[in-house]
């Protein structure tokens, strides 16, 4: 299993290493415009719609992905904005009240606000920012993996997924925190802007975006556990689901992007 889940890992990102290096950005986009089409035909199957209506779902995505993609900047914004908005603040809430498969249209619209900001982001963001926050959200998943298991004693949200800790938790934070400082050492765009008093927002908002992404994991858990699955899907062998992979990078996007440009990082 382990062989197979680290295979699969590998050839994913080779996968998407060469589309975002070699292809244009409207080719890109093209590639975003599916893997949002996938994850939001998963998302609506765990909300319980049929294969035709999932379907049709995931197609209304991707016509609202390519409308928001010939919006102008300032509209691209506020998209980006509510994204945040929902994350930051629908989503805490929802978990504390609990998700559950009642609330079926609450629940697809959830999805769109997922799904489509965050492909939004993917498909206009620079290549590099993509690449850095991306690693961020990997280097915090792994992070929060690893500590929870060796240190793991308080439970984070015991009714939606037992296995996540509060020390996995801060383990994330802090290894997404010294991730966060060797980008902007390394990277000439971040080490330019990345000085004197700047040092305070980029790395609060670092911790935003570890924040984010668990969250992210947290509310596709609950997706996951109100329809009794165990993954998204079946498409990548060893990891469940393209969702299951999205989850922490889908709720992180549109953040990462928005504060990038607030230092002029972009």
């Amino acid at each position: 299993m382990l062989v197979t889940r680290v295979l699969t890992a590998a050839a994913l990102l080779a996968a998407f290493l060469a589309a975002l290096l070699l292809l244009d950005r409207a080719a890109f986009a093209a590639v975003a415009a599916a893997i949002v089409a996938i994850g939001a035909y998963e998302w609506s199957r765990l909300a319980a719609l049929k294969r035709v209506l999932a379907a049709g779902f995931a197609a209304v995505c991707v016509l609202f992905l390519g409308l928001f993609l010939s919006l102008p900047a300032p509209a691209l914004a506020t998209i980006l904005w509510g994204a945040v908005l929902f994350w930051i603040l629908a989503v805490p809430w929802w978990l504390a009240r609990g998700v559950t498969a009642k609330a079926r249209l609450w629940l697809l619209a959830a999805g769109v606000a997922a799904l489509v900001p965050a492909g939004l982001a993917m498909a206009v963001a620079p290549p590099r920012l993509l690449l850095i926050t991306l690693g961020l959200v990997w280097i915090a998943d792994t992070a929060a993996y690893l500590v929870g298991g060796a240190f793991g004693r308080h439970k984070l949200a015991p009714s939606i997924s037992p296995g996540k800790t509060w020390e996995g938790a801060g383990g994330a934070i802090l290894a997404g925190l010294i991730y966060a400082i060797i980008c902007a050492t390394l990277d000439p765009v971040l080490e330019a802007r990345v000085q004197g008093a700047v040092w305070v927002p980029y790395l609060a908002g670092t911790m935003l975006l570890c924040v984010a992404g668990i969250v992210g994991d947290l509310f596709e858990s609950a997706l996951k556990r109100q329809a009794g699955a165990k993954d998204s899907g079946m498409l990548l062998p060893g990891h469940g689901g393209v969702l299951d992979r999205i989850d922490s990078a889908s709720a992180a996007l549109p953040l990462a992007l928005l504060l990038m440009q607030a230092i002029g990082a972009t």
